[in-house]
């Protein structure tokens, strides 16, 4: 468990305006590949980011990262998804609120993937805690935050999701069951908030250039793969609004096709 630092509530001196400025946005994974992508390209586009991870030191380079553009202090949560609680989740809630002021958006980017295994083999913890931090973590979280979001005229949450035919394949253990069950959380959530100011999305970034990726395909040639930034991007607008009409719908990045 950690806590929040505490930033300003006002860009720094020479921050850049952009669509997410003014705008709180929690991303979590931060230190990833695609969470810290996310995270630098909200802090370009104006907004406030609290980055969630498990690896402080990590954590603190990206915040260094941020501020030597000169973009809004972001805060940093450390908290190790796999093994937090259901009070933790509310207690990282209460800490936003109090540090930030508001919570406009959540970007589920972190995952754990311990590469192929046969289901037989997998330990039943390492079972467990997969399942806990690919599934019921962004749930928990999203239900401890949603009050908060709900308070603002426009808010999203994100899910980043895989392609079903892949995590369905042999030796993806833990983290295909997992993946497989986070499109249903999606749409029920979607259902039972499609008439609020609470936008639930999930996004199926194409092939990526990670190290989680690297662990299931590590043959794979570069070329094959985007760069996350390129999915980032997209991120970002939709938690701007500019894909507002995607809400509930699965959305492909870095091309996404009108619905």
């Amino acid at each position: 468990m950690g806590g929040v630092t505490q930033p300003s509530q006002d860009a720094l001196p020479g921050a850049r305006p952009g669509p997410l400025s003014d705008r709180v946005v929690l991303v979590t994974g931060a230190a990833g590949g695609l969470g810290r992508a996310t995270a630098m390209a909200a802090a370009r586009s104006g907004a406030t980011v609290v980055l969630l991870g498990r690896k402080v030191r990590a954590l603190e380079q990206l915040y260094d990262a941020i501020m030597a553009e000169s973009l809004a202090q972001p805060a940093i949560f450390p908290l190790d998804l796999e093994g937090a609680s259901a009070e933790d989740y509310v207690a990282l809630a209460d800490a936003i609120a109090k540090g930030c002021g508001r919570l406009d958006g959540i970007v589920h980017a972190a995952a754990r993937f311990d590469g192929l295994t046969p289901l037989a083999h997998v330990a039943p913890d390492a079972f467990l805690r997969t399942l806990h931090a690919n599934l019921a973590a962004p749930w928990l979280l999203t239900q401890a935050c949603l009050p908060m979001m709900a308070l603002r005229g426009d808010a999203a949450v994100v899910f980043v999701l895989e392609d079903p035919a892949e995590v369905a394949k042999p030796y993806r253990g833990a983290y295909g069951v997992s993946k497989s069950a986070l499109p249903a959380l999606v749409s029920i959530l979607h259902a039972e908030t499609d008439r609020t100011t609470v936008r639930v999305h999930g996004i199926r970034p194409l092939p990526m250039k990670t190290r989680l990726r690297a662990r299931a395909y590590f043959a794979e040639a570069g070329g094959l793969t985007h760069a996350p930034d390129s999915c980032a991007d997209v991120v970002v607008r939709i938690l701007a609004g500019d894909l507002a009409e995607w809400r509930g719908k699965l959305l492909e990045a870095p091309e996404p096709k009108r619905p």
